[in-house]
């Protein structure tokens, strides 16, 4: 398991996210720092999204403060369906190392790589939006692999896929996670507790617990984080 060090990539102090009259995120406090495996939870509608959201860029902070000492380039968001350009699988991957200035050829290569990386390369010629959802999501891992991040935020990677793409999905995003700081959503705990060395649970917009993977789930908790646990949550 990856340990973290003392860099924090990340410091909200006091974050708040509207839409309108809805308080997506209120009183957001935290760091995040370089090496951590972070897990959200909550039920729909907690914050997560707009969470990661606003630690990736898009969105701004409408009060409070967020500090980010990774820049965009470092980082790489893959959202729960990813959007696929009208093209073959291995130019969904070339296409961001050539906008990064690699050479066409060059990036080519690197992408064949990329999705020989999570099983692909079978299909790298194939229209990107005729995989199935399994497929696509191993794709988008493909390509942010193949960019180096130094950051992976995920939201909700495996939610509408079946057992046996989860289960592979997974296992890539812990391989391609390896010596990478990773923040995801998910409302898979058994995931939480394979993924994560640390777990948010939100609420509301707020920030109810921040424990330690192994005391999130053996310690104490909240009442409302320990409904959801244990799926008691309306």
């Amino acid at each position: 398991m990856t340990r973290r060090n003392d860099t924090p990539l990340f410091r909200l102090h006091d974050a708040g996210v509207r839409f309108g009259d809805v308080q997506a995120l209120r009183d957001v406090t935290l760091d995040i720092h370089a090496g951590e495996r972070v897990a959200l939870v909550g039920a729909n509608g907690s914050g997560k999204s707009t969470l990661l959201r606003l630690l990736h860029g898009l969105l701004p902070a409408a009060q409070g403060s967020l500090t980010s000492l990774a820049p965009a380039r470092t980082q790489a968001m893959l959202f729960q369906r990813p959007h696929m350009i009208r093209a073959s699988a291995l130019s969904n991957v070339a296409l961001g190392l050539w906008l990064r200035g690699m050479r066409w050829r060059d990036a080519k290569a690197h992408a064949l790589d990329a999705l020989a990386r999570v099983g692909l390369d079978q299909v790298a010629r194939r229209n990107a939006r005729t995989l199935s959802g399994g497929q696509q999501q191993r794709l988008a891992l493909a390509r942010a692999w193949a960019l180096s991040p130094a950051v992976l935020l995920l939201d909700e990677p495996t939610a509408s896929l079946d057992p046996h793409a989860k289960r592979d999905v997974e296992a890539l995003i812990g391989d391609v996670a390896d010596g990478r700081t990773l923040v995801f959503a998910s409302h898979n705990l058994g995931q939480v507790k394979r993924l994560a060395t640390r777990v948010i649970y939100l609420e509301y917009g707020r920030v109810l617990a921040d424990l330690p993977v192994r005391d999130f789930f053996e310690g104490a908790l909240p009442k409302e984080a320990m409904l959801f646990v244990k799926g008691e949550l309306a």
